[in-house]
């Protein structure tokens, strides 16, 4: 997202935390290290100003970043309207600077199992009919194949879960638990949208407090969605986010909330609003309005988003926004935006928030727009400024 996923290295690093410092924990071990016992690194490359993008070689891994992540999630259908959603997203967090050749080398000639980068990842399936959210996440090393990221071929992977290209303007996504599976063809069907200034996507006001950024949209998606042991053969249309960074939420800048929308009109829109613990909108908020050729990035001024009903978490009872009211002037657009189930919070080991699938309906000037997509609701339960990481 324009995420500004300091989230996604919390996660991360928690992973660097227990695989690192606990020997060859296992995942999910606990680990009594807390954040505020994190190691500051130094020597990482910071988003000073826009990349001189390079597709499809920037689809792969930036280790001179501290953090990165790829970001898939889907609207999906059985062939009896059957509705899913899913997510699966990995992470890399950097022990220390490495060159981008060296990536993969090990840390230390005294153990194979030393690795400078480590991953971890979700993967959740909304299983919209029955009302049921699976999720689980996994962490391993960068080393001994057990989890990495590529360019050419491109491919991240953590164990079995893996996404890999298949073919020109094709990846497939796989993940597999004991409650559910996915097996997915997405099709790039329009050039990388780079989100913020060229790609260059600031968190807020202190130099180098920003990430690189694109999104890929509208990616027709068929395969099969796994739940309760049945198999159901699904088509859709995912989206994709892929950032890195070596950056921090802002003191005072509690969490986001993100928007990712697909419209049946093959339009599409990302937006987030950055909190302030006073419930003010950070002036770094922002997204972007995409429809064939045109794109419109929007600034926090833009937009008007208006909560219409909350819903209470009954496993951590925080209480979430349940259904907005967007109105964007600019583009004469307005939207009711609502979840496709209530419980989607994800809990994690190291932070609890909520994620999930979206319905959109409203209109543009006088013609309707209908989609679907995934929000992101973080700061409810834990607050994330402060944080170190990116």
């Amino acid at each position: 997202m324009n995420h500004p996923h300091p989230l996604r290295t919390l996660l991360a690093l928690v992973a660097v935390l227990l695989l690192n410092l606990a020997g060859a924990a296992p995942a999910g071990a606990s680990s009594g290290i807390r954040w505020g016992e994190a190691p500051e690194p130094e020597g990482f490359v910071r988003a000073f100003s826009p990349l001189r993008w390079q597709f499809p070689a920037d689809f792969g891994p930036h280790p001179e970043y501290r953090t990165e992540w790829w970001y898939y999630t889907g609207n999906l259908e059985g062939d009896d309207g059957r509705p899913f959603g899913y997510q699966l997203t990995f992470f890399r967090q950097a022990l220390a600077p490495v060159a981008p050749d060296a990536a993969g080398a090990a840390a230390s000639a005294g153990s194979r199992w030393r690795s400078p980068q480590v991953f971890s990842a979700h993967f959740t399936v909304s299983d919209i009919a029955a009302g049921s959210f699976l999720q689980e996440e996994r962490f391993a090393r960068g080393a001994l194949g057990l989890a990495g990221a590529e360019a050419d071929p491109y491919a991240v992977w953590l164990n079995d879960w893996r996404i890999s290209a298949d073919g020109p303007d094709r990846v497939r996504l796989q993940a597999a638990t004991d409650s559910m599976a996915i097996d997915l063809s997405l099709r790039q069907s329009r050039p990388p949208v780079l989100q913020g200034q060229d790609g260059l996507s600031r968190k807020g006001p202190e130099a180098g407090n920003a990430s690189h950024y694109y999104s890929l949209v509208q990616q027709p998606t068929e395969g099969t969605v796994t739940v309760a042991g049945r198999a159901y053969a699904v088509r859709g249309v995912s989206w994709k986010d892929h950032e890195f960074s070596t950056s921090v939420l802002s003191p005072g800048t509690v969490g986001w909330d993100w928007f990712s929308a697909q419209f049946e009109d093959g339009s599409a829109l990302m937006l987030y609003g950055l909190r302030r613990e006073d419930g003010g909108k950070e002036p770094f908020s922002g997204g972007r309005w995409i429809a064939g050729d045109e794109t419109v990035e929007l600034g926090a001024d833009d937009y008007i988003l208006t909560v219409k009903r909350t819903w209470r978490s009954p496993h951590s009872g925080a209480t979430y926004p349940a259904a907005w009211t967007l109105t964007i002037p600019r583009l004469d657009l307005e939207l009711a935006i609502t979840p496709q189930m209530a419980d989607q919070e994800l809990t994690t080991a190291s932070a609890t928030y909520w994620e999930g699938a979206l319905r959109y309906e409203g209109h543009r000037g006088e013609r309707p727009l209908q989609g679907r997509g995934y929000g992101e609701l973080t700061g409810y339960v834990d607050r994330l400024d402060g944080l170190r990481g990116g």
